[in-house]
């Protein structure tokens, strides 16, 4: 797509105001009022075609583990990715999300979470888990099939840290190696908009990212998220009219009259102030309405609801 260069934006934004130069005070406010009104126009619309993405492969977390302290290994306290079966004892295999060598596993007579430890996938499928530094393990008399029912685990060298495990559907909103989350559309079993129909999910969002409602098998790893990515301002501190930071074409003249507009009204200028407003406030409606019929809102933004279900076509 294409974009403009903030030096551009910087110089419209001075020839509209009719001055040769800026004062050191008045740069930096300039540079606040462009980034207050780029985080305004970026909120106008979920789907603007530049942060939009659709039906984006994503981990699912089932777990969250905390209590753990220095006497055993704080590295435990972390989300946890479904990995698979164990390829002995068919039992679940979890994987740290943000440290990897953190694996949770049953041993064949109790589940254990070890800290330094490495896992294989294998031919079949599953996955063989190579023990590291024992953390913590399962001290219920009768032991359970699955973790989130284990009443009491052990810390290392009978530790007193008092282990809580949660059950999660948790997709957060930041994923090595994929675009952080900005805020959620929908989401899918499998991949939606391609071929075929795809099972969509109820979600609620919370600070660490969308909780997914009665996921349809609790041996789901992944799901494909709708979403708007998340909001970057400009970050230019000096050297404003020849910056070669990119600006999104389609919100250049908005930001320029906005701008002004925020300019003339520190300067005392209201009722000029409240025409440059009219502008951008064009300038921005005719983008919104090319979003609007690009983009299918019927399709990407909202449900396609049929007396049978709620998924989408």
């Amino acid at each position: 797509m294409q974009t403009r260069t903030y030096g551009e934006l910087f110089k419209l934004i001075r020839s509209l105001a009719g001055v040769g130069s800026f004062s050191t005070a008045e740069l930096d406010d300039v540079a606040n009022l462009i980034n207050r009104r780029f985080l305004q126009i970026f909120n106008e619309s979920p789907i603007w075609p530049r942060y939009f993405v659709s039906s984006e492969k994503r981990d699912v977390l089932a777990l969250t583990l905390s209590g753990a302290t220095a006497s055993t290994d704080t590295t435990v306290n972390q989300n946890y990715k479904l990995l698979g079966a164990n390829t002995t004892g068919g039992s679940n295999v979890y994987q740290g999300a943000t440290t990897t060598t953190v694996i949770i596993y049953n041993t064949g007579s109790a589940w254990r979470v070890d800290t330094a430890a490495s896992v294989a996938e294998q031919a079949s499928g599953t996955f063989t888990v190579t023990g590291g530094t024992q953390q913590f393990i399962e001290a219920d008399t009768v032991k359970k099939d699955n973790i989130t029912d284990v009443v009491t685990f052990t810390g290392r060298d009978s530790a007193t840290d008092s282990l809580l495990v949660e059950g999660k559907n948790l997709v957060p909103y930041a994923q090595t190696g994929k675009t952080t989350i900005g805020s959620f559309n929908r989401i899918y079993r499998k991949q939606a908009f391609l071929n075929q129909s795809a099972l969509e999910y109820e979600f609620f969002v919370d600070v660490t990212g969308a909780n997914i409602l009665n996921i349809s098998s609790t041996t789901d790893n992944s799901v494909f998220v709708t979403y708007k990515k998340q909001f970057t301002p400009f970050d230019v501190t000096s050297g404003y009219d020849t910056s070669t930071v990119e600006v999104p074409n389609e919100f250049f003249p908005y930001l320029a009259h906005a701008t002004y507009a925020d300019f003339l009204r520190m300067d005392g200028q209201t009722d000029k102030a409240f025409a440059e407003e009219e502008r951008a406030n064009i300038a921005m409606a005719l983008e919104l309405e090319k979003v609007d019929i690009i983009s299918n809102n019927n399709t990407v933004n909202k449900r396609f609801s049929t007396y049978v279900n709620r998924q989408s076509r």
